[in-house]
């Protein structure tokens, strides 16, 4: 047994570099996305804010934009993107956060309670002080006293002393303690990562098992030989190729509303969006799914060969969805995002559920998904061709 399966294996090359290649690749690219600038910036609008705050707030992590616009806090921050935007009337702190990005949100947080205790520690620092100069004043007013003192006792009667005492005020500390008022967007102030990742998995989740399930079931098709009968009839390979992707894509459909209906009603997830929006996005990436599968299925000779694509095709999908901030990775690893499905319908994901954007603004990602279902879809019948043998 152990022969027959080494000799199998052996004969086989193209599993033999899935199996020892692709988690080279898998570790290299991890190296490479894990390697780029974890420097994460956030936006902060600033409306009316005490300059003195505005210095202290100031950090690598945070890009201020003055605002003068009077519009609302939640239509410049969608209007501009911005992580968050502060204002201030009075003592009275306004910080109105988007939330869609929990690390950001974190990163004006904890840099306006820094400036805060930037703030008063300075005013710590400047009463001391002023609370020394007011000693020592006192100590040479008490010194002039007894000078005077002195001076009375030896001054003959009727002649007034020359020495005045001089007396200092001691100066009043200016510490202002500002009164904070969170808003947010998107969430709440017990929002964690997972709601970030949320749209991006629910995504990824329907891609990832259409893709599966649509390139075992088209192998088991030509294992089996019936899309060698098929071929052999008159039914023409768009014919065969509409039917598959119909077929599957009733199945990859109800799995799709399953997906969606689930997270909303189990995970509680909020949408400020239109759930309209959501499920044709996730229609858009099942369908994409649905073609590639079929596609790379004409590759793999086996379900275990089928599997063994997932790592090559599939995990690099997840990298580029989102979950590592694009912007943050190194120049020559943006492009490569470009080229993921995953990354269009995950981006048009997250837009509509935590930012609101209606169907015009995701336009432009959902007819790029649609260029990618139309690619693969003419993959799919150049690669039936070699199938048909008369």
């Amino acid at each position: 047994m152990i022969k027959r399966v080494l000799t199998e294996m052996l004969r086989d090359k193209r599993t033999l570099a899935l199996m020892f290649l692709a988690p080279l690749l898998i570790l290299t690219l991890m190296y490479f996305l894990f390697q780029s600038n974890t420097d994460q910036t956030a936006t902060l609008g600033v409306r009316s804010v005490d300059p003195v705050l505005i210095k202290a707030i100031k950090n690598n992590h945070v890009k201020l934009h003055t605002v003068s616009s009077s519009a609302s806090a939640k239509k410049i921050i969608r209007e501009h993107d911005y992580a968050g935007m502060i204002s201030q009337k009075s003592d009275k702190i306004t910080l109105t956060l988007q939330n869609s990005d929990q690390s950001k949100s974190a990163i004006l947080k904890q840099s306006l309670q820094k400036a805060q205790i930037k703030l008063k520690m300075a005013a710590a620092r400047t009463a001391v002080k002023a609370q020394k100069t007011a000693i020592k004043a006192q100590q040479r007013v008490i010194s002039q006293l007894q000078a005077a003192l002195a001076n009375v006792k030896t001054t003959p009667a009727g002649r007034p002393s020359n020495q005045k005492p001089l007396l200092k005020a001691s100066p009043k500390s200016d510490t202002t303690n500002y009164s904070v008022t969170t808003h947010y967007l998107y969430g709440s102030s017990h929002s964690t990562f997972f709601d970030t990742l949320l749209p991006i998995m629910i995504g990824f989740v329907v891609f990832f098992f259409v893709f599966l399930i649509s390139g075992i079931a088209l192998l088991r098709e030509r294992t089996t030989g019936t899309l060698n009968r098929l071929l052999a009839t008159p039914i023409k390979r768009c014919e065969i190729i509409s039917g598959y992707l119909a077929g599957y894509g009733i199945f990859a459909l109800i799995q799709t509303m399953l997906i969606v209906g689930f997270t909303i009603f189990a995970f509680k997830m909020q949408i400020l969006g239109s759930i309209w929006n959501i499920l044709l996005i996730n229609i858009l990436l099942a369908f994409v799914a649905l073609a590639m599968g079929l596609f790379i299925s004409s590759f793999a000779t086996s379900e275990f060969q089928m599997v063994q694509f997932i790592p090559v095709v599939v995990i690099p999908q997840i990298f580029f969805s989102g979950i590592i901030p694009i912007d943050q990775m190194a120049n020559w690893l943006q492009p490569i995002a470009r080229i993921m499905p995953l990354y269009y319908g995950a981006s048009a994901m997250s837009n509509v559920i935590q930012k609101g954007v209606g169907f015009l603004t995701i336009l432009p990602k959902l007819s790029i998904l649609v260029g990618f279902a139309i690619l693969f879809l003419i993959l799919n019948l150049v690669s039936m061709r070699r199938y048909r043998q008369v």
